[in-house]
């Protein structure tokens, strides 16, 4: 199953002066079980984009399924399927820290699953689940205000409060902006777990290329409103004109190898990340 965007055209203020076009007849499918990246520059249309995905805004014109139910179906029949399947997208937003509003860190995270009208008992399983997954203990932090944690800390606190509503989609909007490189690298590292290890689908919003090649195993350019490619990281990563027009670089690991190449050093290119470049200059040196 997947998330599958039909053909979605999104108008803000359509008809009026202010009228913008952000999204232009957008196709793409997000598969179950894919680290998503979406990468653009400032204006490209990636969040008005994510935003679709559960509904938070309506296209224009087009559709979002998600596992195949159309979640902007109004019909007599289709309303209370569509609501469903917007409640298996869980949506955590840009400076996510400004979602936590609750006196303790668990009543915070306790609040959706409580709207879902949940027993008590399983809200609290949810509330330490949610906690053990994004690295917060429960005997310690459970009773803290989140306002007393550190910027990575009140991040992961946002992130287990839409995983203990237990989506099977997590769509995270510039997820480290703002932090300091500890609280990053912290935070990053929960999201790569959530993926691997409880085989959750992410969809993460970044302009940062290195952080897309340790991580994703699809992304998605837009650019103008339009996807501008789509593929593996190696894939996109190798179109370096279209990067360069739609405002992005490659990672800079890349670019040192395919200059070293150009030099007439037989290194392997096809290197994301400084790990990958390390082995690559390794093998070189040991085959001499």
């Amino acid at each position: 199953m997947s998330i599958e965007v039909k053909n979605v055209t999104c108008i803000y203020m359509p008809h009026t002066p202010f009228e913008q076009v952000a999204l232009k007849n957008v196709s793409l499918t997000i598969p179950k079980g894919s680290f998503t990246a979406i990468a653009g520059h400032t204006g490209s249309g990636k969040s008005t984009l994510v935003q679709h995905l559960n509904g938070l805004i309506t296209p224009t014109s087009g559709e979002v399924l998600v596992d195949g139910v159309n979640i902007g179906d109004r019909s007599k029949t289709g309303r209370q399927q569509a609501q469903k399947a917007r409640q298996q997208v869980g949506m955590v937003f840009q400076y996510a820290e400004n979602q936590l509003f609750e006196e303790t860190i668990a009543a915070d995270i306790a609040f959706g699953p409580l709207n879902q009208e949940l027993p008590e008992a399983e809200v609290d399983k949810r509330v330490r689940e949610a906690m053990d997954i994004v690295g917060l203990d429960y005997e310690v932090y459970h009773d803290r205000s989140p306002f007393a944690l550190s910027g990575g800390q009140m991040r992961r606190a946002a992130i287990a409060g839409v995983l203990a509503m237990k989506p099977e989609y997590l769509v995270l909007d510039e997820p480290a902006a703002g932090l300091d490189p500890l609280g990053r690298e912290e935070l990053l590292l929960q999201i790569k777990r959530l993926h691997q290890q409880h085989n959750m689908t992410i969809v993460m919003v970044s302009h940062n290329m290195e952080d897309i090649a340790k991580l994703a195993d699809n992304v998605i350019i837009m650019y103008n409103g339009k996807v501008a490619a789509q593929g593996s990281p190696l894939e996109v990563f190798a179109e370096e004109a279209l990067l360069k027009q739609a405002g992005l670089r490659p990672p800079q690991i890349a670019t040192v190898m395919q200059r070293l190449a150009a030099a007439g050093l037989p290194v392997n290119t096809a290197v994301l990340t400084p790990e990958e470049g390390l082995q690559a200059l390794l093998e070189v040196f040991h085959a001499k």
